[in-house]
């Protein structure tokens, strides 16, 4: 988790249909156990703005599950509503600032450089490690060989405890 300001930042990335959005919303969920004020950004990745029928969903899901804040950015539009030509995911934490959240959970923004859980759906997905920097655990649908892992922990889908309560013990250690 990177600090910023009084905030630290958690990226959740994947390829689509991996899970990234239920994996920030039960996130949002077990840190709203412990009484933290919540932050959510998901990246609309599939071009242009946000619409009602795609990320706008999601950002709602997040505001469900217990997000103080919560927003979608695709296109250089952000909905919490804002414009402008270059919401860079540096420029998104710096505004959520206002709202004073003590974590803020993203979903997507591969190419960043906060620390991050990546999702992988099958062993094709395994191209994302070699790619992807900052990593701090992976969470993986299917079983990986032992020489598939590497330098951080890994985590079936299934074991929800165990990732959430390690990725909930990394956030509070940065704090």
């Amino acid at each position: 988790m990177a600090l910023v300001a009084r905030c630290t930042v958690l990226q959740v990335v994947g390829f689509q249909n991996s899970g990234k959005t239920t994996l920030v919303e039960k996130l949002i969920k077990k840190a709203k156990q412990f009484n933290l004020c919540v932050g959510s950004i998901k990246h609309h990745g599939h071009g242009g703005p946000p619409d009602s029928s795609s990320g706008l969903k999601d950002s709602h899901r997040h505001q469900r599950a217990g997000a103080d804040v919560a927003g979608v950015e695709g296109g250089g539009i952000l909905q919490l509503t804002a414009d402008s030509k270059d919401w860079s995911l540096k420029k998104l934490i710096d505004f959520y600032q206002f709202f004073s959240p003590e974590i803020i959970f993203v979903e997507g923004y591969k190419k960043e450089s906060y620390p991050k859980a990546v999702l992988i759906r099958s062993e094709e997905d395994l191209v994302l490690l070699s790619s992807l920097t900052n990593i701090i655990c992976v969470i993986s649908h299917v079983p990986l060989k032992k020489e598939m892992q590497r330098a951080y922990p890994m985590f079936h889908l299934q074991e929800d405890e165990l990732y959430l309560n390690f990725l909930l013990k990394e956030v509070g250690e940065r704090r």
